[in-house]
Formats: structure tokens, sequence, C-alpha cells
């Protein structure tokens, strides 16, 4: 990597948010997250409680489907709306202690889960670079991120978008390329994941699948020389391969599909026993398990083993008169209400709120999940 200039030593000087390991917790600024935070009898300090919000920069590029994700009010999608919504509800979710959530550069499924995935949402171009739309917006949620003192966990691949890249030396170029942006804008609030789900068979790229994923992890550490945190993530209740604990500096975790909390801990209990293992944190940064108001939930299961969890929340669909005018309320599926404005994302707040401290003994929520 080309020595640091004064422009980018001014970047990074004037940056407010730096986030650290130290064995298996996190520090933000030097000092743990949740700094002395007791929930029960678990401990909170150090973790990373995290929410899947990887439509924040979201496009469709294919004239064919964009309508699809029109928002109710004008008839049309826009890109800048949705970012910019985003970052508006953005302090909301720091008020209630949410510090960190998941952005991904080629997005997830817009219909939460899909097998086929017509839509075209890729910051990257054939060849692997960065297109200038999606990096202006993905500037400003990483600005206000770094504003806030929150962590975002970075996406640079989707599976059902990676084979938009033409090959394998442009989905290398393509890592080299975020990298290297990441490092000239001087964040340093960042965990890098290489991409999701990597053991899902839908991956066309060899080089991200779990056998060679770990090349791309240790060429995001080469140019970022001690600046930059990578690994990847597994499917819902799939422990990481050895090659992969072997190199990251985190392990994700997905709960999706684990009905059961036990299995939860059991996960992190077997992370933990990979013979690759070193301490280092385990977080999950997608679960769609929800039960936030029971007493054993997906949640607390994760805490209770000293693991961060994330929400992910695919909403439900409220089909108008044709399909072209769906309304989605959860925060996988645009057009998103990224306020807390449903059940269930105010069940979760509150119980983020609750587990980190950020709603006190006393205080409640009003009608728009916002602490009162």
């Amino acid at each position: 990597m080309e020595k640091t200039s004064a422009v980018e030593r001014a970047i990074l000087m004037s940056r407010k948010t730096a986030l650290s390991i130290q064995e298996d917790g996190f520090l933000i600024n030097g000092r743990p997250t949740y700094a002395g935070r007791v929930y029960g009898e678990m401990k909170i300090e150090g973790l990373l409680l995290n929410a899947r919000m990887v439509q924040g920069i979201f496009d469709d590029l294919n004239p064919q489907t964009r309508r699809r994700w029109a928002y109710p009010d004008t008839g049309v999608w826009d890109p800048e709306r949705n970012t910019r919504e985003f970052v508006e509800a953005m302090p909301l979710w720091r008020e209630h202690g949410l510090l960190a959530f998941t952005l991904n550069l080629q997005g997830g499924s817009p219909e939460g889960y899909s097998k086929e995935q017509p839509w075209h949402n890729s910051a990257w171009t054939p060849e692997g670079e960065l297109r200038p739309e999606y990096a202006s917006r993905l500037r400003r949620v990483l600005d206000k991120a770094d504003d806030l003192g929150m962590a975002v966990i970075l996406g640079l691949f989707y599976f059902g978008q990676e084979e938009r890249l033409k090959d394998e030396a442009a989905v290398k170029r393509a890592v080299s390329n975020a990298a290297e942006w990441v490092l000239k804008e001087g964040y340093t609030n960042l965990l890098i994941e290489i991409n999701n789900e990597c053991d899902v068979p839908s991956y066309q790229h060899e080089i991200l699948r779990p056998q060679r994923v770990p090349e791309l992890i240790e060429q995001v550490k080469e140019i970022g020389q001690g600046r930059l945190l990578a690994g990847t993530s597994y499917a819902g209740g799939s422990i990481p391969g050895e090659k992969v604990a072997a190199v990251s500096d985190f392990l994700l975790l997905h709960g999706n599909g684990v009905e059961e909390p036990e299995r939860i801990g059991e996960m992190v209990r077997q992370a933990r026993a990979l013979s690759s293992y070193r301490p280092r944190p385990i977080l999950f940064n997608e679960d769609d398990h929800f039960d936030f108001d029971r007493p054993k939930n997906n949640l607390l299961a994760a805490v209770g083993e000293y693991a961060s969890w994330g929400y992910f929340d695919p909403g439900e669909s409220n089909y108008g008169s044709t399909a072209l005018t769906m309304n989605w309320e959860g925060y996988q599926c645009p057009p998103v209400n990224w306020g807390i404005n449903t059940a269930r994302k105010k069940a979760f707040f509150g119980l983020v709120s609750r587990v980190s401290g950020a709603l006190r003994e006393g205080i409640s929520l009003d009608s728009r999940g916002v602490v009162c």
C-alpha cells in the first residue's frame, strides 16, 4: 500500500469512532462497549448488539424489476430517499443501545428470501470497480455511523448478485478496491464481511466458497496492515470451518432457522471448540428468530454465552392491487420504513434497550418506539 498522503491523514484524524478488538471483546475508542454493563448475571461489556440493515444503499439497475420497490406514496423507487431515511433513523437506533448494523454492497434479498434474483443490486461493475453512486450513498451512511459512535459490519458480496462480477480476477479487484477505499476515506469503525453465508451452494465464484474465501480475508488484512478487521459469515445453524476460523479476526454466525435458543448457545460453544480458535469475538449478525417478550430467546441465548447478536427482520408483505405495489414492513425489504414502526421492531429495540442499559428503570417507549 502506498504511503498515506497528507489529505488522507487529515481525514483519518477527523474520524470520531475507532473499533478495535481485545481478545473476545470489542472496544470503541479504546473503551469496552457497554462498559461495566451486566444484565441479570450476563456480561454485556464488550459485546456488539447489532441488526441486519443491508439495504441501506440498495438500488435496482434492472428496469424490468425496479418498479417492484416503488414507494406507496409516490409510485416510484428512489435510492436516494432510501439512504436519506436510513441515515435519519440511525440516531434512534443508537438511542436504544444498538451499536452496530450490517450493510452489504450487494444488499440481500429484497423479498426476504428468494430462489431467484432477477434484480440487479450491486455496488460493483462487472470488472470489480466501485460504482460512484453507491460509494456516495455508502459514504453518507458511514459518516453518520462515525458521528454516532456506531460500528458497521460491511459486507462485500451476496449470493445471487456476486455472479454479476465477470470472473475471479474481478472479485479480487473488488476486494482490493473496497479495502483501499475504506483506508482512503479513513474509516476506523468497520468490520469487513467478505460475503454473506459463504457456504451457500449458490455462489458461482469458487473463491467465495469456504475452502478459498480465506484468501480474500487475508487479502483485506494484507492491504490493511493492521487497520482492517475481516471475516465472513456462514448460513443459519452452521459453524465456521477451520480454515476460515484460522484467519478471521472475528467469527460470524447466523441463527436463521434455529428455533431452539439452546442450539444458539451450543453453536457458540462449538465455535470456541474449533482447533483453530483463539480468543476473539463471536457474533451473530443475522437471526430471524424473535420471541423478544419471552424469558428464553435467541438474543439472550447468545448473550448468555458471551456472543453478540444481530436482528434480521424480513417483514411481512402487504400486497395492494398488483405485485408492483408491495408495501413491506421489515428492514430487509424495500421500500423500507427504517423507523421503529412495528410491534416486532419495538419488541427488539425494547429488549436491546434493557440489555444494554439504554432503557433505565422506570423509562418506557412511546407509540413510535422512542425512549420517553
